[in-house]
């Protein structure tokens, strides 16, 4: 059966052999750049500009092309290289996340606890566990991309089961499943907020509520876990045990001499962590009390909480069990994490110019509005309509990698067109979220995808970008196919998308 299984997808092998058959990564990155800087120049020349609409629908500003190998675009190339790697939002958030969870690692307490996680979960259900963790990360922000990925790949690898398939199943979750949770999240208000200023451009008095999409993303959670365990087992899971070079196994690591009494003792450990955390989000006047400049406190520090819910925990089990005798096990731990992260390191140098080169050029911008644009001229019927704003938020989603930046261009013009197509606003912005999701992992441009390969290739060394897509390829088209017929089958049947919706 297994076999059966895997002749059916020869070519996702074909597309794999033929993406690592391309320079490395970073040569790919490297060869992007360049491509942006003649492409913007060539687009600059031409004179390519659109019209972008202004929240309040009445002003509109024009969105030029603009070149880079003039005086001034190389000017701002090598002024603005060294910031554009510092600031690589991706970055700074594997640095210091993995800092917690590579002490934690090499201390012996996640294998302790991925050891007693297996003795109590049923195998069949480690996938869609794997899946729904992912999705409901999204609560977490982007920390879900730091933590899940490599965390997935080492409990597969400890179940017997191939990592990178652990390492697929919480990418799906966590990037295609981004905008689905059981719960309301930091994205909910930031996505209402564009929706009601495009809304008010028809009708001004409009109000979105927060909880506009709860129903269905709750549902979508549901639907997302299933797809996700259903395409691990018949796709993934098949090809990586039968199919390519073999996998690394990585570092063996030990739990130590003394795995119980450093189990109790990380215990407590995370106890008076959570504690501590817990009073400061809730104590009037505490460091992560109230709002941030854009989330709450206490989301917005969700990185360094990582880290210390993973630190202390890490420190607590390695001196119980053994496994840290001194401050410089720890250091050395830490250091030997960083170490495995340098082929992403150099992976995100690349990556950092690229993107930063695509958006300060505005190519990205203006292919986005021209495909909306585009778009809005045709007479579709409005289910048709729908689906195409989906397909073209999918295909947006492939040169702009940012949610949020993407609708707030997207909100103003299709919000209140759809609008007089007689499709609520809740409904476009629920359409959104799906089309912004589901493409997450099949593109580079997003600044997280650069860390899924790099823990690819500890457990494949001899994986590139082929092997990532191959992977992740077939998530992305079974969600963009299910995902959005339910949405449509939910307006048919006029169910309600969320409370206040």
């Amino acid at each position: 059966m297994v076999n059966d299984q895997h002749q059916h997808t020869p070519w996702l092998d074909r597309l794999e052999r033929a993406g690592n058959a391309l320079p490395h990564p970073a040569t790919l990155f490297a060869l992007a750049w360049v491509a942006v800087l003649l492409l913007s120049q060539i687009a600059a020349w031409a004179g390519w500009s659109v019209q972008r609409p202004v929240t309040d629908g009445v002003v509109s500003e024009t969105v030029n092309a603009r070149g880079l190998l003039t005086s001034d675009g190389l000017w701002w190339s090598l002024s603005s290289m060294v910031d554009n790697f510092i600031a690589f939002p991706p970055l700074g958030i594997v640095l210091v996340g993995m800092f917690g969870i590579g002490l934690a690692e090499r201390s012996g307490l996640l294998p302790a606890l991925l050891d007693s996680a297996l003795r109590v979960t049923p195998s069949r259900l480690l996938t869609p566990a794997v899946v729904l963790v992912g999705i409901l990360s999204s609560v977490t922000m982007d920390a879900g991309y730091v933590v899940l990925p490599p965390l997935a790949a080492i409990l597969f690898h400890a179940a017997g089961r191939p990592p990178l398939a652990g390492l697929a199943a919480a990418f799906a979750g966590v990037s295609a499943g981004f905008s689905a949770n059981l719960m309301i999240t930091a994205l909910d208000p930031l996505l209402a907020g564009f929706t009601q200023s495009g809304a008010a451009i028809v009708e001004p008095d409009y109000r979105v509520a927060v909880t506009a999409n709860w129903w269905l993303m709750i549902a979508s959670t549901v639907l997302l876990t299933l797809l996700g365990w259903w395409v691990t087992a018949r796709f993934v899971e098949p090809r990586q045990s039968l199919g390519g070079p073999a996998g690394e196994e990585g570092d063996a690591l030990e739990a130590g001499p003394a795995p119980g009494r450093g189990l109790r003792a990380a215990a407590w450990a995370l106890v008076v962590v959570l504690a501590f955390t817990l009073a400061a989000i809730l104590v009037p006047g505490a460091p992560l009390h109230g709002s941030g400049e854009h989330f709450a406190r206490w989301v917005e520090a969700m990185v360094p909480l990582l880290f210390l819910w993973f630190l202390f925990p890490g420190l607590a089990y390695g001196i119980a069990a053994g496994t840290i005798r001194s401050d410089r096990d720890a250091a050395r731990m830490m250091a030997d994490t960083i170490a495995t992260l340098a082929p992403y390191i150099v992976l995100a140098f690349f990556a950092a110019q690229f993107i930063e080169a695509f958006r300060h050029s505005e190519l990205g911008l203006l292919l986005a509005i021209s495909g909306g644009q585009a778009l809005a001229g045709l007479a579709l019927p409005t289910p048709v309509l729908l689906i195409a704003f989906m397909l073209l938020v999918m295909g947006a989603n492939l040169l702009v990698g940012s949610a949020s930046a993407k609708y707030a261009f997207l909100a103003p013009v299709f919000v209140p067109m759809l609008m007089l197509a007689d499709v609520q606003p809740e409904l476009t912005q629920a359409a959104y979220r799906i089309g912004d999701s589901v493409t997450n992992i099949i593109t580079p441009l997003n600044p997280y995808w650069v860390i899924v390969l790099a823990v690819a290739q500890r457990w494949r060394p001899d994986a590139g970008i082929g092997t990532l897509v191959a992977l992740m390829l077939p998530y992305a088209a079974v969600f963009a196919v299910v995902w959005p017929l339910m949405l449509v089958a939910w307006a048919v049947l006029g169910l309600p998308l969320g409370p206040g919706a």
